[in-house]
């Protein structure tokens, strides 16, 4: 029983450590946009290199889910983390036409990660005897530690170490080749003839008044934390842009993972608190924000950072827990990927924001930011108390 008990506890790891290769995969690039430019790649060129994830990413989210609900957890997951390590490769050959190939297949590596493998990481965890929510934090916070250690772990390379253009790239592939092939070892917890529907969940009134309005600004408030902030204050940095770009991220991204375990503390049933406490402290991370566009600090801005950071892992982990108690398991998977896409439209707000920075200024727009945030916030706390889901 001991022996049981102890490959079961080993298979939520080794699911969550592929989670976490895909997602030091996704966000190795971000802290190496200011490498290109200084190399002489034009703003539209690394902006489309950069866009080219997401081409991947939403596409994979959308459809991801209800392949693995046919094909299996397995071997969807399987092929997204080799995804992942292709893709590095791809990236470490440094032309533009690899580099874009690379983010596209990157974009379909992090889908995998969070529509499945952060649901497999879930009905793992519940087989090793913890319980759907423990399952759900952990997927949420391997991700967002992938995430912050892939950007720290690139930036501090390209910085530092030789084959600025390569050597983070192959890191990354190393990685993926050694969480792959435990992956082979684990157990199937959706069988290939599972039914389920699909996307049913955007029908539920809870889902439009308090998930959806929350969503998108997940990754806007990580846009603005480490696309927006370094741009604002990046005239006082000199030649240390690429490492404050690097240490806002990772400062950002570790806040969200520090955080998420109180998230958890915060999630009730019988209400939205997690959801509006990580609304709230989005306000206040974008109206510190406006103050460091003010002032072009790097400290305030890396306070802002810090705020906005923390804001990300309540959110990100209690609109999980929303839906994980809304859609039946056989939707889980397919929902989730659902819930990433909406998350990922906020990562447009950066270039929403260049774009009226024409018309106004930073501080301005920021602040205009906080006076959206709050009134999401209202529309979410008006609706927390409403279309509980029914007790089992």
């Amino acid at each position: 029983m001991r022996d049981t008990s102890r490959r079961a506890r080993a298979g939520w790891r080794a699911a969550a450590l592929a989670v976490f290769a895909c997602g030091w995969g996704g966000n190795q690039f971000t802290p190496l946009l200011v490498m290109y430019r200084e190399a002489g790649w034009s703003v539209l060129t690394v902006d489309a290199l950069l866009g080219a994830y997401v081409v991947g990413l939403v596409p994979g989210l959308l459809c991801a889910g209800a392949l693995s609900q046919r094909c299996g957890r397995r071997p969807v997951m399987i092929a997204g983390t080799l995804a992942s390590l292709v893709a590095s490769l791809l990236l470490a050959v440094g032309e533009v036409w690899a580099i874009g190939a690379g983010r596209f297949v990157t974009g379909v590596g992090v889908a995998v990660a969070m529509a499945v493998g952060s649901t497999w990481v879930t009905e793992l965890s519940v087989r090793a005897g913890g319980t759907a929510a423990t399952g759900t934090r952990r997927g949420a916070l391997w991700l967002t530690l992938g995430f912050g250690l892939g950007a720290g772990v690139a930036g501090v390379l390209a910085q530092w170490a030789p084959w600025p253009w390569r050597l983070p790239f192959l890191v990354h592939a190393a990685l993926a080749a050694a969480v792959l092939v435990p992956l082979f070892r684990l157990p199937e917890t959706r069988g290939a003839a599972a039914p389920g529907p699909r996307f049913a969940g955007l029908r539920r009134p809870r889902f439009r008044r308090v998930v959806l309005p929350m969503a998108p600004w997940i990754f806007g408030s990580a846009g603005v934390a480490y696309a927006i902030l370094p741009q604002l204050v990046g005239e006082r940095l000199g030649s240390w842009g690429l490492a404050y770009s690097t240490l806002l991220t990772v400062c950002t991204l570790g806040a969200g993972a520090l955080v998420q375990p109180v998230a958890k503390r915060l999630d009730r049933v019988t209400s939205a608190r997690g959801v509006v406490t990580g609304m709230v402290l989005m306000s206040a991370g974008l109206a510190v924000s406006a103050a460091a566009a003010v002032v072009r600090s790097p400290v305030v801005a890396l306070v802002a950072a810090v705020v906005l950071g923390a804001a990300y892992g309540i959110a990100v982990v209690s609109g999980l827990l929303e839906l994980q108690r809304m859609v039946p398991p056989a939707e889980l998977a397919a929902m989730t990927g659902v819930y990433y896409a909406l998350a990922y439209v906020g990562f447009l707000l950066p270039s929403v924001l260049a774009l009226l920075a024409g018309v106004a200024s930073y501080p301005a727009l920021l602040g205009a930011l906080v006076v959206v945030a709050l009134a999401g916030t209202a529309v979410i706390a008006r609706s927390s108390r409403s279309h509980l889901p029914v007790p089992a």
